[in-house]
């Protein structure tokens, strides 16, 4: 007998996410900022004409992508990219400090990447509204920014300082604007609980790579 089909009322996000934002502290950047800022334009280029998350909202933003989602319905289901594991010595202690509050005694981080915005560059207003985006948190960590740059999380503007680490709803409506005159840089992932029972809804929808 064929389940019944899921109704996108069932597709609700973990009620541990966040609704707006939450501060999770200081980390030390210092060795992958200083290793990011020397990255070659031709490889931000390369990387980003291959990157995996084409989103029309992201605009102009270019991104080298380290772990992505291999099904797009289901967080669970991930890969590494070429240059994760050389980055992944300089990449997974920023992480660990970041999600410390959390407490998770067995996560996972299925998506991790870099992003970089131009002076006068925009991330138009938008939801995450693929499947795999709702269940982990959505975590930001400057690199190179300034203080001209907004995030906005349900038109409500923030600050975010280099070296803050942050979780973002992803499930509120969300934009960033860049006013300044330099690069805004941030280590952007995505964090989740292994232990956490998984909502009743995943693995009842059609695969979408």
């Amino acid at each position: 007998m064929q389940s019944p089909a899921i109704s996108p009322l069932d597709i609700h996000p973990n009620p541990r996410k966040t609704t707006s934002m939450r501060a999770l502290g200081q980390v030390d950047i210092g060795r992958l900022r200083e290793a990011v800022l020397a990255i070659e334009d031709a490889l931000w280029d390369a990387e980003n004409a291959d990157k995996p998350n084409r989103f029309e909202a992201l605009d102009r933003t270019r991104h080298i992508v380290f772990r992505f989602v291999s099904d797009f319905q289901d967080w669970r289901k991930s890969y590494d990219r070429p240059l994760w594991a050389q980055w992944r010595e300089l990449l997974e202690p920023v992480m660990a400090q970041a999600v410390a509050p959390y407490g998770y005694a067995r996560a996972e981080f299925p998506r991790v990447m870099l992003a970089r915005m131009a002076p006068g560059g925009v991330i138009k207003p938008h939801r995450d509204a693929n499947p795999a985006a709702k269940w982990p948190h959505k975590i930001h960590v400057p690199l190179m920014t300034s203080e001209q740059v907004t995030f906005f999380i349900d038109g409500v503007g923030y600050h975010f300082a280099e070296g803050e680490a942050v979780e973002v709803s992803n499930m509120a409506v969300h934009a960033v604007e860049n006013n300044g005159a330099s690069d805004r840089i941030h280590l952007i992932f995505e964090y989740f609980d292994l232990d956490q029972p998984a909502p009743d809804w995943v693995g009842k929808l059609p695969a979408r790579s």
